[in-house]
């Protein structure tokens, strides 16, 4: 397998406050993993910026520019809570995008399998006109997207692991059942969305949430992968495979109570393979998202792309 692994020095320039979680060590402790021998065999590209018309893909015209306006020129700005902007955050959540729509160019035109995206912020909590959960840009929606305006994909799934479930790409696809959104997910949990009965917008059941309970583990997250998401995707047939590949469901993650270990990881990985592999010529695109244990993250990430690379 060819495996694409995008990043660039300007994920490291987004600035978040001291103790928040989503900060730069995060991509530093990812990238000393992938430097090791034994990921020598990885494309490694430079992330490349988006263009801004990228964003409205999945936003309006107005969420980009109220980010923009709101762009410190020093220091930090908080969006909410939760959520910074500081003088580089827009170039590195634009570059992002550049680097997941690159990956997917890449994996139609077979310069590649599949690819890795090592960006932050992350996406998936990002709605249509609103920025939240670290989150700026809904970078899988707009993946998707793209591949349907660039490369006749009629029907894209997005399955997103992480521990928080993706409001934002939930809310992007809300209404389009051309494209499958998957979700597993803690629950009760931020952001609060994610519940079995969100189904879309005509309940049609492209969107296929299977929300985990603090304290589950392996069992209980292969199990909703068997019996909800890996059916969604047979009987959706995807010409590509976007995944929101967040890490923060390991055991020593601080932000949530789901006991996986990066054995789990990489068996979600291989059973996503399998369904590429039968149903878009392998396609499959992986994207940061999640995971604030340094260790739990890295080590996840590791087994991730390990078997992106050896199928």
């Amino acid at each position: 397998m060819t495996t694409r692994l995008y990043t660039h020095d300007i994920f490291l320039k987004h600035a978040t406050p001291p103790g928040h979680p989503e900060r730069a060590d995060r991509l530093r402790a990812v990238l000393s993993v992938l430097n090791r021998d034994e990921f020598s065999g990885l494309q490694r590209l430079r992330a490349p910026r988006a263009p801004d018309e990228a964003v409205l893909l999945a936003h309006p015209a107005s969420h980009l520019e109220a980010l923009k306006a709101a762009l410190p020129h020093t220091g930090l700005v908080r969006i909410d809570s939760d959520t910074v902007l500081s003088p580089d955050s827009i170039e590195a959540a634009l570059h992002g995008v550049g680097a997941a729509i690159d990956a997917v160019d890449a994996v139609f035109a077979g310069l590649a399998d599949n690819a890795f995206v090592c960006a932050r912020p992350p996406g998936h909590h990002a709605e249509k006109t609103r920025a939240m959960g670290f989150c700026l840009f809904a970078n899988a929606a707009i993946a998707a997207r793209h591949a349907q305006a660039n490369h006749g994909a009629e029907r894209v799934a997005i399955v997103d692991w992480d521990v928080h479930h993706g409001n934002g790409t939930q809310d992007v696809v809300w209404d389009d059942p051309s494209i499958l959104f998957c979700s597993t997910h803690q629950m009760p949990l931020y952001p609060g969305t994610g519940d079995k009965s969100e189904t879309g917008a005509n309940d049609d059941g492209h969107i296929v949430n299977a929300p985990l309970a603090a304290g589950d583990g392996a069992i209980e997250f292969r199990e909703a992968f068997a019996t909800r998401i890996l059916p969604a995707i047979d009987a959706f047939k995807p010409d590509l495979i976007l995944i929101s590949a967040g890490f923060d469901a390991h055991h020593r993650d601080p932000l949530a109570d789901i006991n996986l270990t990066e054995d789990d990881f990489d068996w979600a990985t291989g059973q996503l393979m399998d369904k590429a592999g039968k149903y878009c010529d392998a396609r499959i695109v992986s994207l940061l998202e999640g995971g604030y244990d340094l260790h739990g993250l890295s080590a996840s990430v590791a087994a991730h792309v390990m078997r992106l690379m050896k199928g």
